[in-house]
């Protein structure tokens, strides 16, 4: 399931242009570490990780932040070892999602644990579209890949501001996955389902006031798309959580599919609350692995306090 066909596109010869060599010299030099042995990959990983935790200020303070707010029951230097761990574990997401553009879909196939799969065939052997309810980490391209080879998927996206990255990102994305849809469109997401097929949708971050309601994560008010609910409902299909984290040991990945939910409920806040509640289940189980580096908490209760505020030192 793997590779799938794709319309052949001409390269975009202007990304060949000298203020692109920069993006291209550091991915040369990335495919070449994902070609190393995987516990070296991990251990650059690490480096990058730590190289950021101590020059990506205004990223750290995001990542301290969320912490604070979702942790209050942990010490300072509990919260602090949990930072650093989580740029660790980002700089390893990096490497990992460069293995999913420059290896094989099924690298690290043999070293992956999945479950519950077979309940998302089930359900599509009755008509049913599967939508896969997960949260942001930073190895999702890696477990996209892996998953490919046993279930079909349908993914969502965002374009990247350097073109070199969105082409390499677009076009590899384009072989793995059934398809693949910008993150705006709804319809698409809609079309996919009531065609039977797997639509895999994080709905954990923070995408402004329009279109969401303030739902508790980690117990934290936070605005949350209702966007998930309506989806479904249009889409006739089913809501499955999906896990999915790498072995404490780092001798491969697991990767859960759980029972469905009960959505939509016909009340956009309580399905919302439920996905949030949901996906801090599963986050809390290996916190690190987490993407704390995005403003999850942006977008303030009062509408009259200033965005992104708490950001701020």
């Amino acid at each position: 399931m793997a590779e799938h066909e794709t319309t052949s596109q001409a390269f975009p010869k202007h990304l060949l242009k000298p203020r692109y060599w920069p993006t291209w010299l550091g991915l040369g030099l990335i495919f070449a570490v994902v070609h190393l042995p995987y516990r070296w990959q991990l251990s650059i990983g690490k480096g990058v990780g730590l190289l950021a935790y101590k020059l990506a200020a205004s990223r750290r303070r995001i990542a301290e932040v969320n912490i604070r707010l979702c942790f209050p029951e942990k010490s300072e230097a509990e919260r602090e070892a949990l930072v650093r761990q989580t740029f660790i574990d980002n700089g390893i997401g990096l490497i990992e999602t460069m293995m999913a553009w420059f290896r094989a879909p099924d690298y690290m196939l043999k070293h992956t644990e999945f479950s519950g799969f077979d309940a998302v065939k089930a359900h599509q052997a009755e008509g049913r579209g599967v939508m896969l309810l997960g949260a942001h980490y930073p190895m999702m391209d890696l477990i996209g890949a892996l998953v490919s080879n046993i279930q079909d998927v349908v993914i969502s996206y965002r374009h990247q501001d350097n073109e070199v990255v969105n082409y390499l990102m677009e076009s590899r994305r384009q072989h793995i996955y059934q398809d693949c849809i910008t993150r705006k469109d709804v319809r698409g997401f809609i079309r996919t389902l009531r065609k039977g097929q797997v639509l895999w949708y994080a709905p954990d971050q923070d995408l402004g006031r329009k279109n969401s309601v303030f739902a508790d994560f980690f117990g934290v008010p936070a605005a949350t798309t209702n966007a998930t609910s309506r989806i479904v409902k249009a889409g006739k299909a089913v809501v499955m959580p999906i896990n999915m984290y790498r072995k404490a040991d780092n001798s491969g990945y697991v990767v859960e599919v759980h029972d469905p939910l009960a959505i939509p409920s016909g009340d956009d806040a309580e399905d919302a609350r439920l996905c949030n509640e949901v996906l801090e289940k599963y986050i809390r189980q290996h916190p690190a692995q987490y993407l704390w580096l995005h403003k999850r908490f942006k977008t303030p209760v009062n509408p009259e306090e200033k965005k992104g505020l708490l950001y701020k030192k």
